[in-house]
């Protein structure tokens, strides 16, 4: 948790909140659980059915409330990244949380990444296979934040059973969660070249655009912890842009060789995530 969401925590609110978000939320029907609810705003699990091998796409739906927000996979300069625990008595285990594309929430001198809107964080899961009766027991945690930030935590059960089937309105939000996510590299549309500098201040991304777009912004994450996203484009030579990145302090005597960060880039209202190696 960074130091800045815990300077704006109110004690007595988040005494509060917290008491109340660690009730377990029971489900309401098949394939999902009721909703958690707190002041900044609300979340439950969405579930879809089992293949034959026990995998199973769901959602951790989260709407805050007008005016909050809740954050990316790396929160920038406050916050908290989302995390999802499976209950091992379960026998369900998260394999991979997604995260759709975030954007830039300037505060004042606080940048913030994450979702000023409802927004469903993809889970996929393997667990028990399909045509056996189940419970998927989760903990989630989140951060919102307004004027005030609050952890929020709670525990989230699903019933599923043996015959389930899936629901169309909840199989259309895992759908639109799934193409909510940024997409890979194309050949309209991709980093072509990156470059460090040998003092790792500076990043700079060579990108091929898709038509019509003016103008990027790229959000590079390091090391655990570390993001950086105050870039510039400019146009570059053969049609190219490039993408300057200012890189902040890094963990000390730390050697970029053989590393590999990742990159998202946003423009022509589309949005790309690509690896970037350093050999």
């Amino acid at each position: 948790m960074c130091a800045s969401f815990l300077t704006r925590l109110v004690p007595s609110v988040l005494t509060v909140m917290l008491a109340a978000s660690l009730a377990p939320a029971f489900s309401a029907h098949a394939a999902s659980s009721d909703w958690a609810l707190n002041e900044g705003g609300r979340m439950r699990l969405v579930v879809l059915p089992a293949d034959p091998e026990g995998r199973r796409q769901a959602v951790l739906q989260i709407e805050p409330e007008p005016g909050w927000i809740t954050y990316w996979r790396e929160p920038g300069d406050s916050g908290v990244p989302p995390a999802v625990t499976m209950a091992p008595s379960g026998g369900f285990a998260l394999e991979r949380i997604d995260f759709p594309v975030p954007k830039r929430i300037d505060a004042g001198d606080v940048t913030d990444i994450g979702y000023d809107h409802a927004v469903a964080l993809p889970l996929s899961l393997s667990g028990p296979p399909a045509g056996q009766e189940a419970t998927l027991e989760a903990t989630a945690f989140i951060g919102l934040c307004k004027n005030i930030c609050i952890p929020f935590q709670a525990a989230l059960t699903v019933a599923l059973p043996a015959n389930e089937a899936a629901d169309a309105d909840e199989a259309r939000i895992v759908t639109d969660a799934l193409g909510s996510l940024p997409a890979k590299a194309a050949p309209d549309f991709a980093v072509e070249r990156h470059a460090i500098s040998a003092d790792l201040k500076r990043l700079t991304l060579e990108v091929a655009l898709p038509e019509g777009a003016q103008d990027a912004q790229a959000i590079v994450t390091g090391p655990s912890g570390y993001v950086f996203f105050a870039s510039a484009s400019a146009s570059g030579a053969g049609g190219k842009t490039t993408i300057e990145v200012p890189v902040g302090h890094l963990p000390k005597n730390y050697a970029i060789a053989g590393k590999r960060w990742d990159a998202l880039v946003i423009a022509g209202g589309r949005a790309i995530e690509t690896v970037l190696a350093f050999d």
